[in-house]
């Protein structure tokens, strides 16, 4: 469908500064365009003061306006040539991208439970028994139990929680279930009950 003055943001060019919309930015475009410095040094100045309206909360901040005016500068690409009341070369910091992290890709046995549950698991076996093994296990098995809960949606079993913490301790930790309780796991419908008699 192509109708004349329909079009779709996606259609658009991308914006800089996507916070400050493309009224915006359309208006930092047309102050590029004109032909004096003054004319251009106006213009921006009201752009500024329209930018610090749209987000007055922000005024407190330290370095607030030298902010607006870095942005200005990014959003015209640094093609307006007006005397800036700042300096804007550090906004190139703002405006370059980070460059992208590696996400960690680590082999684990099983992908529910999380690499942080299997680094619990190596520092249990190197464990000496003890008040502080008997806590990481308690706080171990309980994030084991809310990780179970939560891949196999609300469906958890004791026992494999105990076998699982067994197997991957190398046998060191044993749970005796007859006298370790787990706590409650609350699932999302309880918090919602809840959530509904307090209104």
């Amino acid at each position: 469908m192509n109708i004349k003055g329909l079009d779709y943001n996606t259609q658009r060019e991308k914006l800089i500064l996507p916070e400050y919309g493309r009224e915006v930015q359309n208006m930092v475009d047309h102050a590029i365009s004109l032909p004096t410095k003054e004319e251009r040094q106006r213009c921006a100045e009201t752009i500024i003061r329209i930018m610090d309206r749209m987000f007055p909360q922000n005024r407190d901040n330290a370095d607030y306006e030298q902010k607006l005016w870095d942005h200005l500068a990014i959003m015209s690409g640094f093609q307006l040539d007006i005397d800036y009341p700042y300096d804007v070369s550090s906004a190139m910091k703002i405006a370059t991208k980070p460059q992208p992290l590696d996400y960690p890709m680590q082999e684990i046995p099983v992908r529910h439970y999380g690499h942080l549950i299997f680094e619990a698991f190596d520092k249990l076996k190197s464990m000496p028994p003890g008040e502080e093994r008997e806590e990481l296990t308690r706080i171990t098995a309980n994030q084991m139990k809310r990780n179970l809960m939560q891949w196999s949606h609300g469906a958890n079993d004791d026992e494999k929680i105990a076998s699982d913490l067994a197997r991957y301790t190398d046998g060191v930790i044993q749970l005796d279930l007859s006298t370790f309780k787990f706590e409650r796991v609350q699932l999302r419908d309880d918090l919602n009950t809840r959530n509904k008699k307090k209104k």
